[in-house]
């Protein structure tokens, strides 16, 4: 029944799938680590000692879907006296699970899309067909962007790293039109960087098509790409996490390296000759 179920498992069914800033997951995880206190709190002193400003208790509460804060703290108080009793390595381990299930789950949606595997295959004969490659990735989505840009130059001959705005990402994108690119694929992850727009706005003016890899499909700016690969992110955590969209950006790596086994293969020849010369790893 739910009045047995522990106090935190019920406060993460609560949070899930919210898209929460930095300061509204550390009052998050605040009421995690000390719901039974918290939740008698009034919104200043729970700003207090969350660390953040009482504006930023009243935002979270309504993030949640709560009219104010105090709505939210009468939604807490009877999880905190229906639940059963838990040690703090209860509390620790019930969030810890839901954030590792909640990416086991946010995986699991990519099934749907490799059913289809065309669809992410004509986009890397694409991808793999533009002369030069840039590839756009700033603030929050920059690692991932990376982990493509690092994988894809190993076997396609000319891969742009896009990773700041305003006039230099201008000068890039010259210079990889010149260069003969034809397709840019951006990563657009939360939390979004605004700047993000103004370069796809660029890259379209230039007469670049445009892949995006977001969380979802949905999103206002989906409409500035002609193909779109939707990967949710993880959102229990301080910080999103990226399984997903990481796994994504890979296949989208072996989809450009299937589009041309040749010239794969010899590229990475190369590769493996020039680390055997220099002995860039240890195995």
């Amino acid at each position: 029944m739910e009045q047995t179920k522990a106090a935190s498992e019920q406060l993460l069914a609560l949070l899930d799938g919210r898209r929460l800033s930095p300061a509204q997951r550390r009052i998050a995880q605040y009421l995690i680590d000390h719901l039974s206190e918290a939740a008698f709190l009034n919104s200043v002193d729970l700003a207090e000692r969350a660390g953040v400003s009482q504006p930023a208790v009243s935002r979270f509460a309504t993030a949640l879907g709560f009219q104010g804060y105090p709505a939210l703290r009468e939604a807490l108080r009877p999880i905190v006296l229906g639940s059963v009793a838990e040690t703090p390595q209860d509390v620790r381990r019930n969030e810890f699970q839901a954030a590792i299930a909640a990416e086991e789950q946010n995986l699991a949606t990519l099934h749907a899309l490799a059913a289809d595997p065309e669809g992410i295959a004509a986009v890397g004969r694409e991808l793999a067909a533009s002369a030069c490659l840039p590839v756009l990735g700033l603030r929050m989505s920059d690692p991932v962007a990376y982990y493509f840009t690092y994988s894809a130059a190993r076997i396609h001959p000319d891969v742009r790293f896009v990773d700041s705005a305003g006039s230099a990402a201008f000068d890039l994108l010259l210079q990889a039109r010149q260069a003969g690119g034809t397709w840019l694929l951006a990563f657009m992850l939360p939390r979004y960087a605004a700047e993000a727009i103004t370069v796809l706005d660029e890259a379209r003016r230039r007469g670049f098509k445009i892949a995006l890899v977001t969380d979802s499909r949905l999103a206002p700016w989906a409409e500035h790409a002609d193909a779109v690969f939707a990967a949710p992110v993880g959102s229990r955590l301080v910080f999103d996490s990226h399984a997903a969209p990481m796994v994504l950006a890979g296949l989208l790596v072996q989809a450009i390296a299937d589009a041309e086994p040749a010239r794969t293969q010899l590229r990475l020849e190369e590769h493996e000759a020039l680390n055997e010369d220099h002995g860039y790893y240890l195995n």
